[in-house]
């Protein structure tokens, strides 16, 4: 695939001189910008518990976390850690029990449904480990269905989510459906998916883990591609050495951060 121009159609590149520094973690050179940059994403003593009958589960306690533009941040931890529960309220798929969620400085832990779900179509695109395709649309009507959700007219819906599946090399899968497709196929299917709004927050669930190494690694690579042109990436996973393409890690264990800013 032509990585030339694969995904400015995705997202605005940030200036390298304030978020890039070759002899530095990224992570250092953030905090000296901080009076450039605002955190896209700021959480504070952020908590969620479920209710199960007489019961009250605890799955996240205290979350103070930001994550700047531009950043490739993953979030690490044991199964039951909590940290896919994280990430459902950062994508705004979940609401917190207490305390506050900003994405851009705008607070929306306590918006409604319908709030979220615009923030979620403009702001954040999803990459989940199961894929999340719908198995009767073909390739192309899954990759169309956020532009459908935000008002595009057809023919435009059509020619960016083409344009989209040319650039993670399907362009000769635009009308099979999911299950006529591998396994890593489809995870491509689910990144154009997430990228055509251009959103600027990519999250992904376990992306790799429904893959065999060489699909795995490929799928990593589109993603290192996303973040080289700006795109802020949060990925979720329980593999070290996955979490070694991201620049930070947040380390969850028993529903806290344990460890907010490390380098694997």
């Amino acid at each position: 695939m032509d990585s030339k121009n694969i995904w400015m159609i995705s997202l605005c590149k940030i200036e390298d001189d304030m978020l890039s520094n070759t002899n530095s973690g990224f992570s250092t050179d953030i905090k000296h910008s901080e009076k450039y940059i605002e955190p896209i994403i700021k959480t504070r003593s952020l908590e969620k518990i479920y209710d199960m009958g007489n019961i009250q589960v605890t799955a996240l306690k205290n979350i103070d976390i930001d994550i700047y533009p531009g950043e490739f941040v993953a979030i690490m931890g044991p199964s039951g850690s909590g940290k896919s529960t994280l990430m459902h309220i950062l994508g705004c798929l979940d609401t917190p029990t207490k305390g506050k969620y900003f994405i851009d400085d705008t607070e929306v832990s306590l918006m409604h449904k319908n709030q979220l779900a615009k923030i979620r179509n403009q702001k954040v695109g999803f990459v989940f480990q199961t894929f999340n395709l719908l198995p009767h649309l073909n390739v192309l009507k899954n990759v169309e269905l956020p532009l459908m959700y935000s008002g595009i007219k057809s023919s435009e819906r059509t020619k960016k989510a083409k344009e989209i599946l040319i650039n993670v090399g399907l362009e000769d899968r635009m009308s099979h459906k999911p299950s006529e497709l591998s396994g890593g196929q489809r995870q491509r299917v689910a990144i154009a998916r997430a990228v055509v709004t251009r959103p600027s927050i990519i999250l992904a669930d376990e992306p790799t883990g429904n893959l065999d190494s060489q699909s795995g690694n490929d799928v990593l690579a589109i993603f290192k591609e996303l973040h080289n042109y700006g795109n802020t990436i949060i990925l979720v996973t329980h593999d070290t050495q996955i979490a070694k393409i991201a620049q930070r890690v947040i380390y969850i264990k028993d529903g806290e951060v344990a460890d907010g800013n490390f380098n694997v």
